[in-house]
């Protein structure tokens, strides 16, 4: 009888042969080489703290014979378990002849898997996305990068794929996952073209070209389903009856009935905020971050967390992640590290700017870049739930005027914004972003408490990453949209606090940071769905 064991805390050098870990499976377990009949990695990573010792450090699923006698000897082990059943089941399926039709209102990562799962559980859900298809959104976004023009519904914000299409495409969260929906989600990408070590790697990555295709694969296969996505169908209404949700209707004029509806918005969503603010549905006011984006060259973050490894095939382009306890009592961290990639313009509204990161699959360009942020708090922009919004529109427009209001954005040298002084020339390090950047000031780009914060910061950062304060680094302004600014706060049945069947997701709703998390978050809610579907049959 063959089983599977996961065996943890296996290392080994960066360069070992491939027989070097089915060898050191046998010799861990103590069994003979035929006793280990199949083994797949369940992840493989590194610890860069200590550079100069690099080495692998693998999780693996094995087959092995008398299994039970394996776990008796390692009982008390806590690096030899039985495999966990990480398969996906779902929580029910439609009826034969089922016309009760889900609305999702979003098509990110959050609204592509609640679609995903309720089709494949036979709900047909029909989805109302107010951008374009994702090929069609990627050359108006283009049209921003390089001819200086917006389209406010086609964007990095809006559209097929959501923000998370021009990101690194990181597909790794510190959520609490006991159901294994992350694997799930995983595994789908995989089925729609992802490279097969994002189920192994610790923090897998796809980025923008290879998310294009992908996005379109899932797609296919939610229309095959029954599935309906609809394009350029932005929502501008929610109809509400006693408490109880019963559609939406659209710019187009469409009204769509329903008595679940699936808020999957992005987190730049804001005048559909607002329009559910006025509708009365409960919302309030979350913390956030705001800052810079920081670019470095990457072959300095490559030499200063790999050491002597730098540049080894088998480990890429180095990230980081930071955090500084301000005196000020701020946090400062590093948010959306992108190793090799590229600062983008990421405003989805006229007359303002908005930074984000992007990579590709490779990660090969010359810089790395991340957003040094501070935390704020509701305390700092009192008003309501949508006060947020107001701050971070107010912080985007000051970063148009001081870009000097062609979409270029505000940057400075690192080193003159800890001296206190406006930059006018760029040393060593060119900026990545387009349309440009204009040099000058940041000091007043973003409010005092944050610019100090900042500078406190960065040669705090220089102590753990030598280098990071150098002088020709380049900050770029300004990036706000690191959260959702709100939550529409739901209750155990994902349903919202006062609306019945009216399900917030996803990261506009206040419920997930990421590509991975935003999909965790749609399996959710979509059994969620699911379960009061049945219920009510």
């Amino acid at each position: 009888m063959t089983a599977m064991l996961r065996i943890s805390e296996l290392r080994l050098p960066l360069d070992h042969s491939a027989e070097a870990l089915p060898a050191a499976l046998v010799q861990r377990l103590g069994i003979s080489s035929a006793d280990l009949t199949a083994f797949t990695v369940f992840k493989r990573s590194y610890d860069a703290r200590k550079n100069s010792k690099l080495t692998f450090i693998y999780i693996v699923d094995a087959e092995v014979n008398n299994e039970a006698a394996i776990l008796q000897r390692f009982a008390g082990d806590l690096h030899v378990k039985p495999t966990p059943d990480m398969d996906y089941h779902f929580v029910g399926k439609a009826p034969p002849a089922f016309t009760h039709r889900p609305v999702i209102i979003g098509f990110g990562p959050c609204g592509i898997f609640a679609a995903l799962i309720l089709a494949q559980a036979g709900f047909r859900p029909i989805v109302l996305e107010r951008g374009k298809a994702v090929r069609e959104r990627t050359q108006d976004t283009w049209g921003l990068w390089r001819k200086n023009t917006l389209n406010p519904e086609s964007n990095v914000q809006f559209g097929e794929g959501g923000a998370g299409t021009f990101s690194d495409g990181k597909l790794y969260s510190q959520i609490k996952d006991p159901k294994h929906y992350g694997r799930k989600v995983l595994t789908e990408f995989v089925k729609a073209g992802a490279p097969p070590e994002i189920l192994y790697v610790a923090k897998p990555h796809i980025g923008t070209f290879r998310l294009v295709g992908m996005v379109e694969t899932m797609r296919a296969e939610i229309e095959q389903l029954g599935g309906e996505i609809r394009f350029q169908q932005r929502v501008t209404d929610v109809l509400i009856e006693g408490g109880q949700v019963r559609g939406v209707k659209t710019a187009s004029g469409d009204e769509i009935r329903s008595n679940h509806v699936v808020l999957a918005l992005g987190h730049s969503a804001r005048d559909t905020f607002e329009m559910l603010h006025e509708r009365g549905v409960f919302m309030e006011a979350k913390p956030f971050s705001v800052g810079f984006r920081i670019e470095h060259p990457q072959s300095l973050i490559d030499k200063a967390r790999l050491g002597p490894h730098a540049g080894h095939p088998e480990l890429g382009a180095a990230d980081y992640k930071l955090v500084h306890h301000a005196s000020n009592g701020r946090a400062v961290y590093s948010f959306c590290m992108c190793p090799g990639g590229t600062v983008v313009a990421a405003t989805s509204e006229p007359n303002r700017v908005v930074t984000n990161g992007m990579s590709q699959y490779s990660r090969n360009e010359r810089n790395a870049n991340a957003g040094i942020v501070v935390s704020i708090t509701p305390d700092d922009y009192p008003g309501g739930p949508l006060a947020g919004i107001a701050f971070q529109r107010e912080l985007e427009s000051r970063a148009f005027v001081l870009g000097g209001g062609t979409y270029e954005a505000p940057g400075q040298l690192v080193g003159d914004f800890l001296k206190g002084k406006a930059s006018t020339t760029l040393g060593s390090v060119e900026p990545s972003y387009k349309p440009g950047v204009k040099l000058g000031d940041l000091s007043t780009a973003l409010p005092d408490y944050a610019i100090s914060a900042l500078r406190e910061a960065l040669p705090a950062f220089d102590r753990q990453i030598r280098g990071f304060n150098m002088h020709d680094a380049v900050l770029t302004g300004v990036e706000t949209r690191t959260s959702s600014p709100l939550r529409i706060t739901r209750g155990e049945d994902c349903q919202s606090l006062n609306v019945k069947g009216l399900y917030p997701a996803g990261e506009g709703a206040g419920y997930a940071g990421g590509i991975l998390s935003a999909g965790v978050d749609g399996i959710r809610v979509a059994e969620a769905v699911t379960a009061s579907l049945l219920a009510d049959t």
